[in-house]
């Protein structure tokens, strides 16, 4: 059996198991397995990262800072994109086919334990969740790594990467997401949340609402932490659009910096960015050191977040981003506006049912010249007929269509028959992952073929 195979047959094995949305409050049955696996997760530094949007795209321009200061990086973030080794990157690179096998192999016996105490006990086995967590916890223990950063999967508190304790406690902003499993209040949302900080920890939080901002005070108070507020103690000066992306100025805890490259689009990455910085300095010195040298230019320069304005196609502009909720599709169409010169947006929409899809719909309407309705590959998918509904319902032009590739083919042709024209896919990370797929396949930045 070739690496490929060994890794395929991890992911194989992983998706037997209660899937990624079954969430119990158990942090204690992961811990259990990694109590038995002699706690990987502590030989590492860790920054943890939580919130409800953006925690991915800071994730990966923290982790891009620290690999920029000659440290072994692993980094933690979902859902993948494309193939599920992305999940658990290794200095800036999906982690190898055998490496990944290879971890599965140590913690197998060790899982079968303990699914057969929860078996014993009346509870259900180890999850898909719990598991990658602890299958990615082995993975950078062995690599080595010299420092995890480590993206939330829901909430905080009770999510199975807590068994990992934060030197840094990362806060990107919070808002109402997963209401049947957070709350459905922003201090409900943040106090799962705040479960992260952890004693002595440094914490760092984008702006809040108030209400979450006091939340977050009392439990770095209560833990002996350390915080500070982006627009109080650093935060994002200047940005200009550039070529690719922007420059920023930032404020941060230890200096100023100036003039920096970020090859990516939209405001909301630069406060990202802003998050990200501040975060480094304080794992590296408490916030009191500043970034010399060529940290920040290799760092932010170096930076990725694939399914973030991602551009996939040129001739006509297409490009993919997530927004899988109304803060998302917020940022996004503000993006478009901002960072954009064209008259003219179609929007390839495919939405999941559990997501806020009149909320999604509502925020990028003001930008959405034609809705391109259409149903991710996912069994939690929206019917693209129940997206058209809603698109309709504010007076937009809409087509359906049965799938994400006569989607995008649709919208293309739309927008090739005008330079004034192009195309965002959103709605889901699920689609997403299809239209880089269908982009990189159908080489989309080779232009329109009628």
């Amino acid at each position: 059996m070739s690496d490929r195979e060994r890794a395929d047959a991890v992911y194989t094995a992983l998706l037997q198991r209660q899937g990624e949305r079954w969430v119990q409050p158990r942090v204690e049955r992961t811990a259990r397995v990694l109590e038995l696996l002699d706690d990987p997760q502590r030989t590492y530094r860790v920054i943890h990262v939580t919130g409800t949007n953006g925690k991915t795209s800071t994730a990966r321009l923290i982790e891009s800072l620290v690999r920029a200061l000659g440290l072994r990086t692993g980094l933690f973030t979902s859902p993948h994109l494309e193939r599920f080794t992305e999940r658990i990157m290794v200095d800036g690179e999906p982690i190898g086919d055998a490496a990944i096998a290879d971890a599965w192999d140590e913690i197998d016996p060790f899982v079968a334990i303990v699914d057969a105490e929860l078996e014993a006990a009346g509870d259900a086995r180890l999850t898909f969740f719990e598991l990658l967590t602890v299958l990615a916890f082995v993975a950078f223990a062995d690599a080595p790594i010299d420092v995890l950063v480590l993206e939330v999967g829901m909430g905080g508190a009770w999510d199975s990467t807590n068994t990992a304790d934060g030197d840094v406690a990362v806060f990107a902003p919070i808002d109402i997401d997963h209401a049947d499993r957070l709350g459905e209040t922003i201090p409900d949302i943040a106090a799962v949340k705040a479960g992260i900080v952890k004693q002595g920890a440094a914490v760092v939080s984008a702006q809040q609402h108030p209400a979450a901002a006091a939340v977050l005070r009392t439990a770095a108070a209560t833990k002996g932490a350390t915080i500070a507020f982006e627009g109080a103690e650093f935060g994002l000066v200047e940005q200009r659009l550039a070529v690719g992306g922007q420059l920023i100025t930032v404020r941060g805890l230890a200096g100023t910096y100036e003039d920096q490259y970020l090859p990516l689009y939209g405001a909301h990455q630069g406060f990202n960015a802003a998050l990200a910085i501040a975060a480094v300095e304080s794992l590296i010195g408490g916030g009191t050191q500043p970034l010399t040298g060529d940290v920040l230019a290799d760092g932010l320069g170096g930076a990725t977040s694939p399914g973030r304005l991602q551009l996939v196609g040129t001739n006509p502009t297409v490009l993919v981003d997530a927004a899988h909720n109304p803060h998302g599709a917020r940022a996004l169409a503000a993006a478009l506006q901002d960072s954009f010169d064209f008259d003219e947006w179609g929007v390839v929409l495919g939405i999941l049912a559990d997501k806020d899809a009149d909320g999604i719909v509502a925020e990028l309407a003001p930008i959405a010249a034609h809705v391109f309705a259409t149903s991710p590959d996912s069994e939690r998918a929206s019917e693209a007929d129940a997206v058209a509904d809603l698109a309709e319902a504010r007076d937009l032009p809409v087509t359906v269509h049965a799938d994400a590739s006569a989607a995008a083919e649709a919208a293309r042709e739309w927008a090739a028959a005008s330079d004034r024209r192009a195309v965002v896919i959103a709605g889901s990370v699920v689609l997403a992952g299809e239209a880089i797929s269908l982009a990189e396949a159908d080489d989309w930045k080779s232009g329109w073929r009628s």
